[in-house]
């Protein structure tokens, strides 16, 4: 089967930005510090290594989404905008929690890439009914962790 050149190439730039702010997310956790580790926390959070394992397929999905929406000829410019918000909120995170130390702003940052992710939903499902459904897995477990920084923050005034 051959790939489509503007698909490759979108998949390509796609695959850039999002493993661009999954490094950052990366360099920017420090779970192991003494501050995490006396946070007090809800007995349902996953263990560490859980995190890895669901944010490398949802990347995927991601890039894999981005690209097929961007090929699609449906308002290239908006999508890759609302792209763009969307991963520059994702890449907020992780350094607002644990750099920064302030699960309040954090948790004020993932409700609006929350909403930004119901945005590119539409959008990418508008595009292109297949980017829309591969973003379910991020819509899903970024509402997950929502709720598990909202309740860091309620337990940690």
């Amino acid at each position: 089967m051959q790939i489509r050149r503007p698909f490759a190439r979108n998949l390509i730039a796609t695959t850039a930005a999002v493993a661009a702010t999954a490094t950052l997310g990366s360099l920017a956790t420090a779970s192991g510090t003494a501050w995490y580790r006396t946070l007090r926390k809800p007995r349902w959070q996953p263990p560490a290594q859980a995190f890895g394992l669901v944010w490398t397929p949802i990347y995927g999905l991601i890039a894999y989404a981005g690209a097929r929406a961007l090929t699609s000829g449906h308002d290239r410019a908006g999508l890759a905008r609302a792209l763009g918000v969307n991963l520059a909120l994702n890449a907020a995170w992780t350094p607002l929690f644990f750099r920064a130390r302030a699960p309040r702003l954090a948790l004020a940052d993932i409700v609006a890439l929350d909403a930004a992710n119901l945005v590119l939903l539409r959008r990418f499902r508008r595009a292109d009914r297949r980017a829309g459904l591969a973003l379910l897995p991020y819509v899903g477990w970024t509402a997950f962790a929502t709720a598990l920084n909202a309740s860091i923050a309620a337990r940690n005034p």
